[in-house]
C-alpha cells in the first residue's frame, strides 16, 4: 500500500510517500481502506519535532481517516463494508496518511450519512477536541455565554458550531475576513482580535473555549465560578492553579479517541446542526503541500487527503 512516512524531523519536505506492507487487524480491530485523511496542526508540530509525541522517526503521520471496512477482526463491531470515521490510537502513531489503517473497532463510528469521506475526514481530531472541552469538560447547556478563541479554524469552527447546537450564546473571536463565515455558523458576536482586544471588551462569560495559549488573559472576561477550556496549555499546572485562586473553573482538555462522543457529533451532522469546512484537498502524494497550508494558519475550517 502508499503509505506517506518521515524519516527525520523537519519541514513538509520529510513526508514521503512510499510503499509499505498493508497493516493486518487484530482480534477486535478493523482494517479501514481509507478513502481521505485530515490534516491537522498536530500532525504538523509532530513532523517538525516541536512536539514528539511519537519519539524519534521514523513514523508514519496522520490521525483522521474516513474509509470503509476492507476486514474485521474476531470480536470487532463493524462488518466488512461499513463505513467508519475515526482518529486511531491518539496520541500514538496511526499512520493515518495511508490507503490503508489499522484501528480498534471501539476507536472509530460509522460515517455521518448526509457527509462524504472528505468531510468526514475533516471531523474527528477537531470535533473531538471540541466536544470533549465544550460538552464532557464544560458541560455547555441553554443560555450559556461561550467565548471562542481561533473560532475560524478547524477546531474553532466545530466549536461554534457544537456549543450553538447545545443552546448556547457564542462569541467568536477571528480576524474580520473571517467573520461572514462564523456568521453562517451561527456566532453571536463577533470580535476581530486584530483591532480589538477582547480582555478589555468581553465579561460574564461562562466558558471560555482557547486554543491559542491565552488562558491567564481570558481568565478576567469569566464569570466567577466559569470554566477556561484550554486544549494548548491543557498541561500547565500553574495556569491551572492561578484560575483556580481567582474563583475561575481550570480544564485542560487533551484529546482522544472516543466512539461514543463520534456517534454524538454524527448524529448532530446527520440533523443538520454541525456541518464541517473543507478549506482544500491535496492527493495522498502531496501531503507535505498540505501540511504547508495548515502551517501558515491561512486555512479556513480544515484541510484534507484525498487517498485513492
Amino acid at each position: 500500500m502508499l503509505a506517506v512516512i518521515q524519516n527525520a524531523f523537519g519541514g513538509p519536505e520529510v513526508l514521503e510517500a512510499v510503499q509499505t506492507d498493508r497493516p493486518e487487524p487484530r482480534s477486535g480491530e478493523v482494517l479501514i481502506r481509507v478513502h481521505a485523511s485530515g490534516v491537522n496542526p498536530v500532525d504538523v508540530a509532530v513532523r517538525s519535532g516541536a512536539l514528539p509525541l511519537l519519539g524519534e522517526p521514523s513514523f508514519g503521520v496522520g490521525w483522521d481517516v474516513s474509509g470503509v471496512v476492507e476486514e474485521a477482526g474476531p470480536g470487532a463491531r463493524f462488518r466488512v463494508g461499513d463505513e467508519v470515521f475515526g482518529m486511531p490510537f491518539f496520541p500514538r502513531a496511526a499512520t493515518g496518511y495511508a490507503e490503508y489503517v489499522v484501528a480498534p473497532s471501539r476507536q472509530v463510528a460509522r460515517k455521518p450519512e448526509s457527509l462524504d469521506h472528505v468531510q468526514a475526514a475533516a471531523l474527528p481530531l477537531a470535533g473531538l477536541t471540541a466536544w470533549q472541552g465544550l460538552v464532557d469538560a464544560a458541560r455547555v447547556g441553554e443560555g450559556d455565554r461561550v467565548l471562542i478563541t481561533r473560532a475560524a479554524g478547524g477546531v474553532g469552527h466545530l466549536a461554534v458550531q457544537i456549543a450553538k447546537a447545545r443552546g448556547a450564546h457564542v462569541i467568536a473571536l477571528a480576524s474580520a475576513s473571517r467573520h461572514e463565515f462564523l456568521r453562517g455558523l451561527g456566532a453571536d458576536e463577533l470580535i476581530d482580535y486584530r483591532t480589538v482586544d477582547f480582555a478589555e471588551v468581553v465579561r460574564d462569560v461562562d466558558v471560555v473555549f482557547d486554543s491559542t495559549s491565552q488562558g491567564r488573559r481570558s481568565v478576567g472576561v469569566l464569570r466567577p465560578g466559569g470554566t477556561l477550556v484550554s486544549i494548548m496549555e491543557h498541561w500547565d499546572r500553574q495556569l491551572a492553579a492561578e484560575v483556580e485562586a481567582a474563583g475561575r473553573r481550570f480544564a485542560g482538555v487533551s484529546v482522544e479517541p472516543d466512539y461514543a462522543s463520534l456517534e454524538a457529533i454524527a448524529a448532530l451532522v446527520d440533523a443538520g446542526r454541525i456541518r464541517p469546512h473543507v478549506d482544500s484537498t491535496f492527493p495522498l502524494a502531496e501531503a507535505g503541500r498540505a501540511h504547508e497550508l495548515v502551517g501558515s494558519g491561512r486555512a479556513q475550517g480544515k484541510v484534507v487527503l484525498t487517498v485513492g
